[in-house]
């Protein structure tokens, strides 16, 4: 027999031993995880937003990162709100801005025609806005158009009559239309207008160059499509009728009017039908 002496309980009788205490498990890891979901978005957001102030330094590296568009866009808004508010330090980053608007990157080049308009002095900005006009993407014509206005030059006077006109979307893809967006439907720029199968048997997006809507399609689904052939034809929206109405007022002509009057078929709202009363009347009490 075992001479074992069992444990008590304190009051003479055998008990039972207590087990070992468990460790609780460390949360540091849980803290660390949902931290990274709340500052990784948040840093995110922060260096891509525009309204963060830039450095001079910053301003100057930005313009030249030709990899990272939002920051050459970032730059190009922030030097806008210096020139709006007759801030000279802003001409140092001219040459600069000039050099935007030769950028390889569309979205770059229109909001540098932007910009380029605030300043209607300088001479280096007004010939690269002229130099814009022979863009090849209709929204960076446009915006150097409306700019030019500023300088009291109506080269972009071709340009502005375009806005009040449908648009021909013209594919530069070739091969059989897969699918097409509908009459009626409003677009962005951007926005897909039809899918193309190529003949290696991809299939390709072809997107709108300008906002508008769908106002007829010139090929079918199916339908065998070269490239520069048009796919359908887009109305202005009511924000590039009201641009062009506008900028009309202090270049447009006598032989605008038929076209700027007939804006209203495009749009029958209260504020076109108004700008486009106002700029016939404008028009007509300058040709006298």
């Amino acid at each position: 027999m075992s001479n074992d002496v069992l444990p008590t309980n304190g009051q003479g009788s055998p008990g039972v031993a207590a087990p070992p205490a468990r460790r609780r498990p460390s949360n540091i890891w849980l803290i660390i995880v949902a931290g990274l979901f709340i500052v990784v978005p948040f840093l995110t957001w922060y260096f891509t937003w525009f309204g963060r102030n830039l450095s001079e330094q910053d301003l100057a590296t930005y313009l030249a990162d030709e990899k990272n568009p939002r920051h050459i866009q970032h730059a190009l808004l922030q030097i806008e709100q210096r020139i709006e508010s007759g801030d000279q330090s802003a001409r140092k980053f001219y040459p600069q801005i000039v050099a935007s608007s030769k950028s390889a990157h569309a979205e770059i080049r229109k909001t540098s025609a932007w910009v380029m308009g605030q300043d209607n002095k300088s001479d280096e900005f007004h010939r690269a806005l002229i130099d814009l006009m022979k863009d090849e993407d209709p929204l960076v014509r446009r915006n150097a158009a409306l700019q030019l206005v500023r300088f009291n030059d109506e080269t972009g006077r071709p340009e502005l009559r375009a806005m009040l006109q449908p648009f021909e979307a013209k594919t530069p893809i070739a091969g059989s239309v897969v699918s097409l967006l509908p009459i009626g439907s409003a677009v962005r720029a951007g926005a897909m207008l039809a899918r193309i199968r190529d003949s290696s048997d991809n299939v390709a997006e072809f997107r709108s160059p300008v906002d508008g809507i769908v106002a007829a399609l010139a090929v079918k689904e199916g339908d065998l499509v070269q490239s520069g052939q048009t796919i359908s034809s887009i109305n202005p929206d009511r924000a590039t009728l009201l641009n062009a109405l506008e900028a009309l007022a202090y270049v447009g002509t006598k032989d605008d009017l038929p076209l700027i009057e007939s804006s209203t078929e495009l749009d029958a709202s209260a504020q076109v039908s108004e700008q486009s009363a106002l700029t016939a009347k404008t028009i007509r009490a300058r040709s006298q």
